[in-house]
């Protein structure tokens, strides 16, 4: 008999003769077998390699998540709240010093546009108890609208009137962006004068004692000179979850050690506003309560979130000041300041309102720059982290590997590549066996560790861990980019602020025609370094998010081959992942405008 395409293949006494007629059959065959072959020799043994590689990885999280949840529930059995731990006592006021005995103190309010909230920021700035004589409250406004920059510029004339000290501050670009408008608002001579500098984004809302609350923490008081001055604690930082937390450093400088120097806190006022608002209610609750605590408890270090914040700064310049080389200048600073032996201190009970993005478009950009920006700010800061000398190596560890790789790298890559590619994809590959370990009772601790920040949700959890991996693409997208240091790496794109929009109609025409009339606008006119693209009329395909819709109809085919040919049992999970990915790419997540 002779032999067929496939076994001349095997034994490779296949030769085409020029000019032989092609058997269709014998090319179908031969194709079929080599694309079995290649599958058999690369593919299989690739899908497997990956398959260990996300399980260490899956290992490495669910280690970081038990020993931070150990440290945070170290910390709330034994009371070892920051007032204990550095005998916090209030300022009181001084006989012969007078106000002078409080330190005077920046409040700085960068705002872009921000037509919905510029109110509320700076009027609770503003309402600030703290002598008025001590305290200076600086607006940098960088809005290009010049209608919102005569309705804020207006805003500060009102309460300057009133005997507010408020200084109302533009530039004429917006270089640098935030970072570009902090650093400039550092170089007025006024701020010479000032300690202290509170921070806060123009949807924030401090109550009126947050400077009594959290400069104590910073300032050595003259009775308490055995803790408080051995200590010079650099931040008072905030919580991005509905209740708000404050987060304070300190400074290491041997042989001497001086008080701490950075606080934030902050609690968003619209977590019920939508599903998508509790879900991010829930992802910040654990990241402030729970992550912060322990960095701050163990390592006495934390990402700065740029906002709610009290710095002393001393340790700014310390740090070398504003740097706009990624699109969070916050964690920059936070990390250079944490090199050269500021030490930071977290506070969970101080509370500043705040808004969460309502809108997925809003949500997605916001994602992307909070991705995007530490895994480039990683690349850029790796070497430098290395070389320090002034922390201990086990501080070094904790920034590298589980504030930076395990933290902004691992936990984004992993949950996209892992939940939502290689478990739809295993079922086409009988022979690749992933262990129930790393399929169900890992992901389910880790996921219990993670949903004890917000335990009145938890009968939301599947659906955030459903939303968690739809946000997952985004997020594996942006920490790639930063990785690379290409695409829309420094992209930056002010998160959309909705403040009383949709509950009242602001009455901004009106606002603007008293601007008009009252106002003579002497500022010089801020010029995007992008220029603004023009509304364009909306269709309701452009509502759809196509990347979305096509990893979730992928899952669902997934789904489907499962349930009819590999019978795995992953068909309820890949259903259940596919309608969430189809649900938000039609764009059902998260609240509507009328004109988006």
């Amino acid at each position: 008999m002779e032999p067929n395409v496939v076994s001349l293949i095997k034994t490779g006494d296949l030769i085409w003769n020029e000019g032989s007629p092609i058997d269709l059959t014998d090319l179908t065959e031969c194709s079929v077998y080599l694309l079995r072959e290649i599958r058999n020799l690369l593919i299989v043994p690739l899908v497997r390699i990956v398959v260990v590689v996300c399980l260490v990885m899956t290992v490495l999280i669910l280690v970081e998540k038990l020993f931070v949840g150990a440290v945070a529930l170290a910390v709330k059995i034994w009371r070892l709240k920051p007032e204990r731990r550095y005998k916090w006592q209030p300022i009181a006021p001084d006989e012969e010093e007078g106000s002078a005995a409080y330190p005077m103190v920046l409040v700085q309010i960068p705002m872009y546009n921000e037509r919905e909230v510029y109110k509320l920021s700076i009027g609770a700035a503003c309402g600030l108890k703290w002598p008025s004589d001590r305290v200076i409250i600086q607006v940098l406004d960088d809005s290009t609208d010049p209608e919102v920059k005569s309705l804020v510029d207006l805003e500060c004339q009102k309460w300057k009137s009133q005997g507010v000290n408020i200084r109302y501050e533009v530039r004429g670009n917006r270089k640098g962006y935030k970072a570009g408008a902090l650093k400039e608002g550092m170089k007025h001579e006024y701020v010479q004068e000032c300690e202290y500098i509170a921070m806060f984004d123009a949807d924030f809302q401090p109550e009126s004692n947050f400077l009594l609350r959290t400069i104590p923490f910073l300032h050595a008081q003259p009775g308490n000179r055995t803790r408080s001055s051995s200590m010079e604690i650099r931040l008072v930082n905030r919580n991005s979850s509905s209740i708000n937390f404050a987060k304070l450093s300190n400074f290491q400088a041997l042989p001497d050690r001086k008080p701490p120097n950075f606080i934030e806190i902050f609690r968003a006022v619209n977590a019920d506003e939508c599903l998508m608002t509790r879900l991010q209610e829930m992802s910040l609750d654990y990241h402030f309560k729970i992550e912060q605590e322990a960095g701050s408890s163990c390592f006495a270090f934390f990402g700065f979130n740029g906002t709610a914040g009290v710095w002393r700064i001393k340790a700014i310049t310390d740090a070398g000041g504003w740097k706009d080389r990624t699109t969070v200048e916050d964690m920059d600073l936070a990390v250079r300041a944490g090199l050269r032996g500021w030490k930071f201190v977290y506070i969970g009970d101080l509370k500043v309102k705040s808004e969460l993005p309502s809108t997925f478009k809003a949500f997605r950009y916001q994602q992307h720059r909070w991705s995007c920006g530490p895994a480039n700010l990683f690349k850029k800061m790796a070497v430098e982290i290395i070389q320090s000398k002034k922390v201990s190596i086990w501080k070094k560890l904790h920034i590298l590997y589980d504030f930076f790789f395990v933290g902004k790298i691992v936990a984004h890559t992993l949950t996209f590549i892992y939940y939502c590619v290689l478990i739809p994809v295993s079922v086409f590959f009988p022979e690749v066996e992933i262990p129930l370990w790393g399929v169900a009772y890992v992901p389910t601790i880790i996921t219990l560790c993670k949903s004890v920040g917000t335990p009145s949700s938890f009968h939301l959890v599947i659906l955030w861990i459903l939303f968690e991996n739809v946000m997952s693409l985004h997020r594996t997208k942006a920490a790639l980019t930063g990785l690379l240091d290409a695409g829309r790496v420094n992209e930056w794109v002010v998160t959309e602020k909705l403040g009383e929009a949709q509950k009242t109609k602001p009455a901004t025409t009106r606002e603007a025609d008293l601007t008009k009339n009252l106002l003579v606008d002497t500022h010089e006119q801020t010029n995007p370094c992008i220029l603004k693209p023009k509304k364009q009329q909306t269709r309701f395909w452009h509502r759809f998010y196509y990347s979305e819709l096509s990893v979730g109809t992928f899952m669902l085919l997934c789904g489907c081959y499962d349930v009819v040919y590999a019978k795995e049992g992953y068909f309820i999970y890949l259903f259940l992942q596919g309608l969430a990915f189809l649900v938000t790419g039609f764009g059902c997540m998260g609240t509507h405008l009328p004109d988006s």
